[in-house]
């Protein structure tokens, strides 16, 4: 039997990372598998539904290197499920109702509209989840649930179910949170004839307080991410490792190495929390092993290619680099002490700066290391690159010498000299 899976976003607002997991999970299950993985675009409900949401959707996968094998959209499909409700009319597994709707605006008469419902056989339901194991449901206090507003309107449940069957899906994977949901859709299957796929809920992804994550501690939108110039391998890494993990705990693994070892059998029950420097650690991790020419490519919008490699080590997104790079074309004050190194003086801090101004003077850089090999290395150093970058950390006086061009180095140098 070949494995197919799918992913069914919503586009009724921007792909977010919930959404990025489970596509990530889907794809990754797939591959391991040889099988098909499926995107489809759940838009059924016409009025909340946006094209953009979709186009952001597919980019973001995209720029994740998520690849589906076959494309459908719900809106699209209206005929089939039309012969679906037909025949569970027709069988009497559904029956249409009426149904009351509240008084219009100024006390207009209330009118009926009719609904399809599934006749509710009330039993108990027990399923088998990949993840969580054996999970049981009475479904009893459902009642007989509307499954479509009309012939040509199926709403979720019911048109979630019949593409599953169409789509020959084999395993649903997907956020715990569809856990109740999953009841009635077999109730759907059973009521239709269906046979059931398997099921895998992966944990929901929580903030470090283990809450519901809020788009201050990392539920923004996959392209806000992408914007931020996060490496789109070091995000796909990072989404792998929430809720699950390789049996020997590596972190850093390739798109390739986690196709090779992933299974949902090691996928955790309990929710997955968002770590941000786990995500920062993973991505200057990626950054650092960069080829120059692709961190050119990534860091020329932001800023000078004379600058941008002596920054390689120090990012944990590309966006960094605005911030990292400041110094270099503006000189912010600071403070007098900040030039100051460990127990030295500021007499001393003086005489190093004073000294090394001589020699830059004389056009003589390369003995700069020879006096501070003699005086000491921090005390002449540390002065010299606090005086280049006004920071308490920043590259090294030597490559930020290299950077400034003309006499900007020595008239920074001057100036910190005044401040002593």
């Amino acid at each position: 039997m070949e494995v197919r899976t799918r992913l069914a976003p919503s586009p009724t607002g921007r792909f977010h990372l919930g959404n990025a997991r489970a596509g990530i999970f889907n794809f990754l299950f797939t591959r391991k598998n040889r099988g098909k993985f499926i995107l489809r675009i759940e838009d059924t409900d016409q009025e909340r539904s946006r094209r953009e949401f979709e186009e952001d959707a597919k980019a973001a996968l995209l720029w994740l290197g998520v690849a589906w094998d076959e494309f459908y959209r719900q809106s699209e499909r209206k005929e089939i499920y039309r012969l679906h409700i037909k025949r569970m009319l027709e069988n009497g597994a559904a029956y249409v109702s009426k149904e009351k709707e509240a008084s219009g605006p100024s006390g207009t008469t209330a009118r009926r509209e009719e609904v399809i419902r599934l006749k509710n056989p009330k039993k108990e339901i027990v399923f088998k989840d990949i993840i969580r194991g054996e999970i049981k449901a009475k479904t009893d206090d459902l009642g007989d649930f509307v499954i479509a507003k009309d012939e040509l309107t199926p709403l979720y449940h019911l048109a979630a179910v019949i593409d599953d069957v169409e789509m020959k899906i084999t395993h649903v994977i997907r956020g715990e949170d569809h856990i109740s949901n999953t009841p009635r859709q077999i109730l759907i299957q059973e009521a239709l004839g269906f046979p059931r796929p398997e099921y895998a809920h992966l944990p929901l992804i929580l903030s470090p307080d283990r809450s519901k994550l809020s788009k201050r501690e990392g539920g923004e939108a996959l392209s806000d991410y992408q914007k931020a110039g996060y490496p789109p391998e070091a995000m796909f890494n990072f989404l792998a490792l929430l809720g699950w993990h390789p049996s020997d705990d590596r972190e850093i693994l390739s798109k390739e190495e986690l196709i090779e070892v992933f299974s949902l059998e090691r996928v955790q029950k309990g929710g997955a929390v968002f770590d941000q420097e786990k995500l920062d650690w993973i991505s200057r991790e990626y950054i650092k092993k960069m080829s120059d020419d692709d961190f050119y490519k990534m860091a020329e919008p932001l800023v000078s290619k004379k600058w941008a490699l002596l920054f390689k080590d120090r990012i944990s997104k590309f966006s960094d680099l605005e911030k990292e790079t400041k110094f270099l074309a503006r000189m912010e004050n600071y403070p007098r002490d900040l030039l100051i190194w460990k127990n030295s003086s500021r007499e001393d801090a003086k005489k190093h700066l004073e000294k090394v101004l001589e020699i830059l003077e004389a056009g003589d850089k390369e003995k700069i290391m020879a006096y501070a090999e003699k005086e000491g290395k921090g005390e002449v150093l540390w002065p010299l690159r606090v005086a280049l970058s006004g920071q308490k950390n920043s590259p090294g006086p030597f490559e930020i010498l290299d950077c400034l061009e003309g006499e900007e180095s020595v008239n920074r140098i001057r100036r910190a000299i005044s401040k002593l």
